[in-house]
């Protein structure tokens, strides 16, 4: 195995470290013996070029603007999948082989989707005022008081019951904490309904009111809608080890019971610099108001004593257009020819944003592209979701993604508790 020489400059003294092969992307330092070796220990704010883990389930190549999930691209993963086939590949490692599997696994989620009658009443006693991700993040840990299992590390079957429940469950969550914010009566799961049709079901029905696909009408349910919304799950599905992906994999280190890591995921997500990304672009879009004022909000974006910063543009990790942004434009540009209309404003100063972001020196330097985040919010409110909806959204689609890092942890053996060091700067 290649290794890596770190010489002490005061000292002279030389360490040899293992230089890891990844199959894809760059090599990895294994530093995992520094401080036993050396004394000494990295420092890295923000863990930008600290890999915590080894994983197989996504990839990203930030300078080409590439996602993988189980090696195959982001793009013909929308093309040729379902979300709950998504779902199935990430959980699992293998996609469905046939009509047969699939549905087999969709029908799975379908009579998984149902609450308990207690959680729902936990769920009603939150003040109505409440903004969902909270009561979704409350409600995720509550269920491990009613699913008290999963504690076998051994037993492989427990953690795909595990991850199959919270997958089918968490659009009943969403759909109940939202219909409680706004007072209105929770409609429970129809298996009869596809997974995404089930979502938007128990959020616009009401009682008596079956909701049918119809050609016409503000609240019935299009195969349309169904579609869009469950490529948007897809393109959320996972993003490698992201801010909420991290903290599913760090709390889960600890032993705790695998929804109490998957509350902890939610939380991390709720922030406006991770999934909360997409409501703050939509409040922008609404700030610049006109297409005619662009400029002036790309100066601010230039000038270095404005504190403004343009939300949607940029990624951590992509220097170069987020594949995901691309997936994502295509199908808001294919809902429109379609007859589900953006809003037309919203989306010609989106538009114009994007085309100084692609031309201007500014931007190009500086890696801003485009992001997930930039187009999803006009896609969503054309979907008819409510804003306050975004982010949970966002937890819909990332669920199957956090389930598969967690499984992929507890079945480690050579997992260990995340325990960073601290550069010590006080008195």
């Amino acid at each position: 195995m290649a290794t890596v020489t770190l010489i002490n400059n005061e000292t002279g003294e030389k360490f040899d470290f293992d230089l890891i092969e990844c199959t894809r992307g760059p090599k990895a330092v294994d530093f995992s013996k520094l401080f036993e070796k050396t004394g000494i220990f990295s420092y890295d704010p923000g863990y930008g070029s600290t890999a915590g883990c080894q994983s197989t389930i996504s990839y990203i190549n930030g300078q080409e603007g590439q996602l993988l999930y189980k090696g195959m691209p982001i793009q013909d993963i929308v093309d040729k999948y379902s979300f709950t086939d998504v779902a199935k590949l990430l959980i699992t490692g293998e996609a469905p082989k046939n009509k047969d599997e699939s549905v087999e696994f969709e029908l799975e989620l379908r009579h998984r989707s149902f609450l308990n009658e207690r959680l729902i009443n936990i769920l009603s006693a939150f003040p109505d005022s409440a903004h969902p991700m909270a009561n979704l993040s409350s409600a995720v840990a509550a269920l491990s008081t009613f699913h008290y299992d999963y504690r076998d590390p051994d037993n492989r079957d427990e953690y795909q019951v595990m991850a199959r429940r919270i997958i089918a469950k968490i659009p009943t969550l969403v759909a109940f904490s939202y219909r409680h914010s706004i007072g209105a009566p929770f409609i429970y799961p129809d298996i009869s309904r596809g997974y995404v049709e089930n979502f938007l079901y128990m959020l616009r029905a009401y009682p008596g009111n079956r909701l049918k696909y119809t050609k016409d009408g503000e609240t019935e349910i299009t195969p349309l809608e169904v579609e869009a919304l469950d490529k948007i799950f897809t393109l959320h599905a996972d993003h490698g080890q992201n801010a909420s992906t991290t903290t599913v994999r760090n709390v889960a280190s600890t032993g705790v019971h695998p929804y109490a890591a998957l509350s902890a995921g939610i939380n991390a997500l709720w922030g406006p610099s991770h999934g909360g990304a997409n409501e703050k672009v939509l409040d922008q879009l609404r700030e610049i108001g006109d297409v005619k004022n662009v400029s002036k909000f790309i100066e601010r974006v230039k000038d270095k004593s404005d504190p403004f910063r343009l939300m949607g543009f940029g990624h951590r990790v992509y220097k170069s257009y987020d594949p995901r942004a691309k997936a994502i434009k295509n199908l808001k540009n294919e809902l429109n020819k379609k007859g589900i209309k953006m809003d037309a404003r919203l989306s010609e100063i989106a538009e114009a944003l994007e085309e100084v972001a692609l031309s201007d020196e500014y931007f190009i330097k500086r890696g801003l592209y485009p992001n997930v985040d930039f187009y999803s919010g006009i896609i969503l409110t054309a979907l008819k979701i409510p804003v306050s909806l975004f982010t949970p959204i966002f937890v819909i689609g990332r669920m199957p993604g956090w389930s598969a890092q967690l499984i992929e942890h507890l079945k480690n053996p050579h997992a260990r508790i995340t325990r960073p060091r601290q550069v010590y700067v006080g008195k």
